[in-house]
Formats: structure tokens, C-alpha cells, sequence
């Protein structure tokens, strides 16, 4: 199902080299507070790296639906535009992708005490972690290009 397109014009979006089908952009990391919040935007019809959530977080939906699938490629779940989620920290490892439009979700990651994202090869085992100290490296990077 194709949504009004989100005003995104103003927003420089990031990339990592090596991941695939994703783009970022960092609204903020409170250190003190163990918040990080971003903005994500998934390729249509594709899937992101498989991973699982360190931290509590909420997500809201602004651009078209979010697909979740299961560590087997099964599709778990779609929330479409305007979906709010509150989730916990743990839980299934996961891919995420875009529907037929590229998705763009508000995610506020909260209570961090570690990774805020663990990403997962086939069998599982973490071969990367993202948590506040490298998204703090992240924004000051993205603050850096923007200037």
C-alpha cells in the first residue's frame, strides 16, 4: 500500500558501508539520560541485516509499512504507516525492509545499558554492536558532514 510520502528534503541521511538497504540519521544520543533516538529509512522490497534489540524502544511508522521477518525469511509482521510499537529489549532476532515504498520509522531506543543493536550473521553469532558510544561517534560524523 503506497502512503503520502514524508518530507524527508531536509534530512541528510547516512549510511554505513557494508549495510545494506538502510539509511540513518541521528536526532540524538543522551548519554545521561541512556536515550538514542533516530530516524530510519529501509529500501522498498528489501531486508536490512539480521539483529536483535539491546534496549527497550518505541517506533512509530511516518512513511510507508514496516515488514519484520523472522530468522527463517517468514514475514512476521507489517505496520503499516501511523503504527506505534512499544517494544522490549531482547526478543527474536529479526530483518526489517520496506514494503513496496521505502519505509522511514521513528525509533527512540531507551534504558541502554549495553548494545542498543546486535547484528547477527546466519547462525547468529554477533558480529557488530552498535550502542552509545558509536552512535555518539555516528552523530558527531553526521554533525561533521553537515557542517
Amino acid at each position: 500500500m503506497t502512503t503520502l510520502p514524508f518530507d524527508d528534503h531536509a534530512i541528510a541521511w547516512q549510511t554505513i558501508e557494508g549495510f545494506d538497504h538502510a539509511a540513518y540519521h541521528i536526532l540524538s544520543v543522551d548519554e545521561d539520560a541512556r536515550i538514542v533516538d533516530l530516524l530510519f529509512k529501509f529500501a522498498a522490497n528489501e531486508r536490512i541485516a539480521l539483529h536483535r534489540h539491546g534496549a527497550d524502544y518505541r517506533t512509530l511508522v511516518l512513511q510507508g509499512e514496516l515488514r519484520i521477518y523472522r530468522p527463517d525469511e517468514s514475514l512476521k509482521e507489517i505496520r503499516p504507516v501511523g503504527s506505534y510499537v512499544a517494544g522490549r529489549a531482547g526478543g527474536e532476532p529479526h530483518t526489517e525492509g520496506g514494503g513496496d515504498q521505502d519505509v522511514i520509522v521513528y525509533f527512540t531506543n531507551r534504558g541502554i545499558d549495553g548494545p542498543v543493536y546486535e547484528i547477527l550473521d546466519e547462525s547468529h553469532a554477533v558480529v557488530a554492536t552498535f550502542g552509545i558510544p558509536e552512535f555518539k561517534a555516528l552523530h558527531a560524523a553526521q554533525a561533521a558532514r553537515s557542517a
